[in-house]
């Protein structure tokens, strides 16, 4: 019999999965012995710095070579005239996260921080200080930086190769039967991803291959560009990468210093290491672009929607072609009869931005969630009631079922949770105990629950341990554990009789940790790829005369414990490491290969939903904002680690709150140089900024997003967040705010 013949379970998720099981790194991470990428010190390592652009638009035309490599402990100068050739050509773009990078293929320069040269040392130091000796002159070019400057143009795809603009229904007919009409313009500002751990690499080559040591989120897709850009097979890569210092969606793209330092270690024949000093992080490694956003909105008179048009203007690269995807935020959740949503893009000299932290769903729910908030004023309606009316049962458009029961269900607790019952419908009606201004205003949180493809590999042991293997990623989200847990689950065992190992490119591809997608594409692999060393197991036991569950093939076996019984008799029943040890195997290995049915996808809107309300105070003298309060609830299928879904949560609204108030990068549109490229100046909130979170987790079991029944947690917090905290912002003081962040002057001057 086949081990997909054997009638077998496991045991259903709630034992071991479900439970708030503290990280399996933490004491790694707070011991400093968790091993980050710049951390790893082979012999002979040589020490890279790259010399970057203090221009924003024009070209090299000198650098003192000769200064720099007189200087002690120089080994190598590395510039455009004397680049080792690549295989693959930089200037064209590698599906699916391709961008153009800058490796020094010209004395171009088209953005500030671009490399211009590299410098390699003995020491780290020597290499810092040639790198500022090459002093480098300019022919420069007046900057595009801004709105004004900036070239306007039709991008052939927005985000990841999604379309530029979408449509359904009749819009014109949609604002004619209006009875009312809101439209107003918002703005939100670049940003930077700011991962506590910077981008780094160590290689080191052997021959044709080469080990890579970097914080990575896409190991298998890495590997095959590092291979077509150095013209060696995937499999000549190996990227290792056990701890991430977080990553925000940065860390999967491929970025040029990291490909320089690479080159520079198969040149010279040594290991190179290079880590980007917290300023070089602003620009070669992307970030979130900036949006200009336009909503128009009609309403019938019950306060229903009749027409919803969102445009958004997004800034990119002059070189390249990644628009943030805001305008698809008014895609999936609210009932309009016509929706139109459309991208223009804007080329200014800067890095290209890529995709961050809910990239398209936080810029452009921002304005969404003001957007509904001034169209339930305009009805006269309580802005929950007005969203409870225009939720959308399916996803509009395509006629997908949503999971909407989960939606109201989030609605009903936030509401009830923040004493939401008691807001005044009208605005600068309350003040706190110190005469404050007191505003209430809240947020839908919705983000898609995408699949990748991801393989696993599961070993039972004679022992009676287990060993799980998949190449994930955990950026600090807690994936080491969760995705343990459900490997444990599945094998019928506890969580810490399982060994698990990730982090390397050379185990099963876990997918991609981003989009909120890993723990569910990784998580069913691991999964089935237990299911399958179960019933292999099985196999062995039912056709062993001496096991008490010999003959049981139809009548079928639970794995529960580390035991399997019969289902018929459960005292019928033996343990795994007895079944190996009378086969004579050491051990049995399930492997699994996962996607999403394709069927099942077409058939059913999937996404997480949540909402999420805020409580603001103002300062009437100075105008001081401060988030005081954030509750949010949010429904995310089946919960495998209720303590590192909580603390996602929690980092998405904060998020959100920094979105919100503090977090902008600062242009001089003299130069194109970001005046905070720091973290003294470049704002996000530390504790005081968000003195009481709390997250709801509301049940949900959605039978169709996958077999384990798991959505992401990472992203959806910081859409709803950013909106909720400027409605609060207009109830405390009756001023509508519509850019980001949310300045004092904003509204004092109104």
């Amino acid at each position: 019999m086949s081990p997909d013949a054997i009638p077998m379970s496991t045991g259903r998720y709630g034992s071991n999965a479900g439970q708030p099981l503290t990280r399996r790194d933490g004491v790694l991470k707070v011991t400093g012995r968790a091993t980050y990428a710049a951390d790893n010190t082979p012999d002979g390592l040589l020490y890279a710095v790259t010399a970057v652009s203090t221009i924003a638009r024009g070209r090299v035309t000198f650098l003192d070579v000769a200064a720099a490599e007189a200087h002690p402990g120089v080994v190598a100068v590395m510039t455009p005239a004397n680049r080792p050739p690549l295989f693959h050509d930089p200037e064209e773009k590698m599906p699916p996260f391709g961008f153009r990078v800058e490796v020094l293929q010209d004395d171009g320069v088209r953005y500030v921080n671009q490399p211009i040269a590299l410098v390699v040392a003995e020491t780290l130091e020597a290499a810092t200080e040639a790198a500022v000796l090459l002093a480098p002159r300019y022919a420069a070019e007046t900057a595009r930086t801004d709105r004004a400057s900036g070239e306007r143009y039709a991008p052939p795809a927005v985000g990841v190769g999604g379309p530029p603009r979408t449509a359904h229904g009749d819009l014109d007919a949609g604002f004619a039967r209006a009875a009312r009409i809101v439209a107003a313009e918002y703005e939100t500002p670049t940003q930077y991803h700011n991962a506590m751990e910077p981008h780094a690499v160590v290689a080191a080559w052997d021959g044709d291959k080469v080990t890579i040591d970097m914080p990575n989120q896409a190991m298998a897709l890495s590997c095959a560009a590092y291979g077509a850009y150095f013209g060696i097979p995937a499999e000549n890569v190996v990227i290792r990468s056990p701890f991430l210092g977080g990553g925000f969606g940065s860390k999967a793209i491929l970025n040029g210093p990291q490909l320089l330092a690479i080159l520079a270690a198969r040149q010279l024949g040594r290991p190179v290491k290079l880590a980007l000093s917290r300023a070089q992080m602003y620009g070669p490694v992307g970030h979130r672009g900036q949006t200009w956003q336009s909503l128009r909105l009609g309403m019938d008179k019950d306060g229903r929607l009749t027409a919803l048009h969102h445009h958004s203007l997004s800034a990119t690269s002059r070189f390249d072609d990644f628009l943030e995807p805001a305008a698809n935020a008014a895609l999936p959740l609210y009932a309009s009869p016509a929706i139109l949503v459309e991208h223009e893009g804007l080329r200014l000299d800067t890095g290209t931005p890529g995709p961050m932290r809910a990239p398209g769903e936080a810029s452009g729910s921002a304005a969404l969630e003001i957007a509904i908030d001034e169209a339930a004023e305009a009805c006269g309606m309580d802005p929950l009631a007005f969203r409870l009316a225009n939720y959308a049962e399916t996803e509009p458009g395509s006629g997908r079922p949503f999971s909407s029961k989960a939606l109201r269900e989030c609605y009903a607790e936030g509401a009830k949770r923040f004493g939401w019952s008691k807001r005044p419908l009208q605005p600068r009606q309350m003040r706190d105990k110190n005469g404050f201004l007191l505003g209430w205003g809240m947020g839908t949180a919705v983000f898609p629950c995408p699949h990748f493809p991801a393989s696993a590999r599961a070993t039972l042991r004679a022992d009676g341990s287990a060993l799980i293997e998949t190449a994930g990623a955990d950026m600090g989200q807690g994936a080491w554990t969760a995705l343990a847990q459900i490997g444990a689950e599945a094998l019928g065992l506890d969580p810490d009789q399982v060994e698990f190992h990730s982090g390397l490119s050379t185990l099963p591809d876990g997918g991609v940790a981003g989009g909120s997608g890993h723990t569910a594409s990784a998580g069913l692999a691991l999964h089935e790829a237990g299911i399958d060393a179960i019933a292999r197991l099985t196999e062995l036991a039912l056709n062993d005369p001496a096991s008490p569950l010999y003959g049981a093939g139809n009548i079928g076996v639970t794995a529960r414990n580390g035991r399997l019984h019969r289902r018929d008799d459960e005292a019928r029943s033996e343990a795994y490491a007895d079944i190996l040890t009378r086969a004579g195997a050491r051990e049995v290995v399930g492997t699994a290969k996962s996607a999403r049915d394709p069927a099942v996808a077409a058939a059913h809107a999937m996404y997480s939903h949540g909402a999420v309300f805020a409580e603001v105070t103002i300062d009437p003298d100075l105008g001081q904002i401060r988030a005081t309060r954030l509750v949010g609830a949010f429904a995310a299928g089946r919960i495998i680690n209720p303590l590192t879904v909580r603390s996602q949560y929690y980092g998405g609204m904060i998020w959100g709150a920094s979105f919100a108030l503090h977090e902008e990068a600062v242009t001089d549109h003299r130069t194109g140089r970001i005046m905070n490229a720091d973290l003294a100046e470049y704002h996000v909130p530390v504790n005081a900024d968000v003195p009481s979170l709390e997250a709801i987790l509301v049940p949900e079991d959605d039978a169709y997003v996958n077999p384990i029944g798991v959505k992401g947690v990472g992203e959806i917090g910081v859409t709803g967040t950013v909106g909720a905290i400027a409605n609060a912002i207009w109830h405390a003081t009756g001023v509508r705010v519509r850019r980001f962040p949310v300045r004092i002057e904003d509204f004092l001057a109104a």
